[in-house]
């Protein structure tokens, strides 16, 4: 790997170690990972046992998919600074995003020993605790957090996703709004908290406060992609056929981080395994012989399943936040960051089996990316993927509150069969829970 300027700068022979290091950690904050990689071997090829850069590295290991030898040299800067709560937070991330959730837990626990006041350990264990399936202990988890640090408008969002994702009364949704306008009012830099907290009003049945939410934020940002397809969502405005490159992007790319725990613990979500086992029941047994795309493959959840079938596993996205989980997960061959209908039409008969979990909801009409997924299957090949039921007998669709198509079974059918597909097989099944209600949706299988 050639040396860049960076790098160079960051090794100079002038540079004392806290200089080598604090230029490390610059480029590490400014996401030249290279050169911060680069910086911090170099620290440590002169002080091998320095616990920061030790630290630091590990961190950057998990960031780029080595999470074994982040947790090592973590683990090793504990060793020698054991009252270190940064490090115990993050080796419990470390933990935590591979899904080892008793060893976060631990971790945890530990850095608030080392750091009674640490919001973020606190926040993580709150986190950690709801996905354990221990909701009671992950409320005063949470009350304590927000007690402790009443401006940490992080802590105001998650507490409004505890409350709304385990909503047993009307109060709890209205206290989840009141949440997220906490979190907002404390940064507005809170897209997510917003974009909740409007979606919150609607399915309170507070319809026009809801639109009165992101017509605020498009006033002061006119061109935002989110702002503008949740006003639609909440009927101000006229829905798009499907949702706008720029609103993906921006909702996914600042979900990355929590995507899995709120998705697999917290609201039971289960499109992978359900398309998976559809698709196997027709495969028959796994013989690492498919060229297989997972069209849409956000942090990877379908990777480990669709492996087993999988000569060459490959994941598109639009998302770079996703792509860049997805790679810590590992699993696939090949990960590209585009737009799903246009990376199939590029790839005529590649592929034996495109799946794609929960993807098409933020499509409206299905004809072009069918006709597209047609072109992209070989003969024999499957498409596999969910979308959200809408109940109506004709040919619909349309957009909801959450920001996600719904779909007739009659639209799904009828697109499918216009794009060429022969057997169509669509099924009802529950995708998740949410708000304290299951989702209700279609499991469609299309052969070639």
């Amino acid at each position: 790997m050639a040396v860049t300027f960076e790098q160079r700068r960051i090794a100079g022979d002038t540079g004392s170690p806290a200089q080598v290091l604090d230029q490390a950690i610059q480029a590490h904050r400014n996401g030249a990972l290279d050169a911060a990689e680069h910086g911090y071997q170099t620290l440590l090829a002169t002080q091998p046992q320095h616990p920061d850069a030790l630290h630091f590295l590990g961190v950057l290991c998990h960031q780029r998919g080595r999470s074994d030898e982040a947790t090592a040299l973590i683990e090793r800067a504990l060793a020698l600074a054991p009252e270190y709560p940064d490090a115990h937070n993050n080796l419990g991330n470390v933990h935590k995003e591979c899904g080892r959730l008793a060893q976060a837990e631990a971790c945890y626990r530990r850095a608030l020993a080392c750091g009674p006041s640490h919001h973020h350990a606190l926040a993580n264990l709150a986190i950690v605790l709801e996905a354990q399936a221990r909701p009671g202990e992950a409320f005063i988890a949470y009350a304590q957090l927000l007690q402790q640090a009443p401006g940490f408008a992080h802590g105001h969002y998650l507490l409004g996703l505890f409350l709304r994702n385990h909503a047993q009364s009307h109060e709890h949704l209205e206290q989840s709004a009141e949440c997220f306008g906490h979190a907002w009012q404390l940064d507005n830099g809170n897209l997510r908290a917003l974009e909740a907290q409007g979606t919150a009003l609607y399915l309170l049945g507070r319809h026009e406060q809801a639109r009165e939410v992101y017509r605020a934020w498009l006033s002061r940002s006119p061109d935002n992609a989110v702002a503008r397809h949740m006003l639609a969502a909440c009927g101000g405005g006229e829905p798009p056929p499907r949702a706008d490159d720029a609103y993906v992007r921006e909702v996914f790319d600042g979900f990355a981080e929590s995507f899995d725990e709120q998705l697999l613990r917290n609201l039971d979500y289960r499109a992978p395994e359900l398309l998976v086992a559809g698709l196997a029941a027709r495969l028959g047994r796994p013989h690492a012989a498919l060229d297989v795309l997972d069209a849409g493959c956000g942090t990877g959840l379908c990777a480990p399943l669709l492996r087993p079938h999988a000569r060459h596993l490959a994941g598109v996205d639009l998302s770079g936040g996703m792509i860049e989980k997805a790679q810590q997960r590992g699993g696939y061959d090949e990960l590209v960051v585009g737009e799903l209908t246009a990376h199939l039409h590029a790839q005529p008969a590649a592929w034996d089996v495109v799946i794609s979990a929960d993807t098409l909801v933020y499509f409206g009409d299905l004809h072009e990316v069918a006709a597209a997924a047609h072109g992209a299957l070989r003969r024999g090949g499957w498409l596999a993927f969910t979308v959200e039921v809408l109940d109506d007998e004709s040919d619909r669709w349309e957009l909801g509150a959450s920001g996600r198509y719904r779909h007739g079974r009659a639209h799904v059918h009828a697109a499918l069969m216009q794009a060429g597909f022969g057997a169509v097989d669509i099924a009802p099944v529950i995708l998740r829970n949410e708000g304290g209600l299951p989702v209700q949706g279609w499991l469609v299988l299309a052969l070639k």
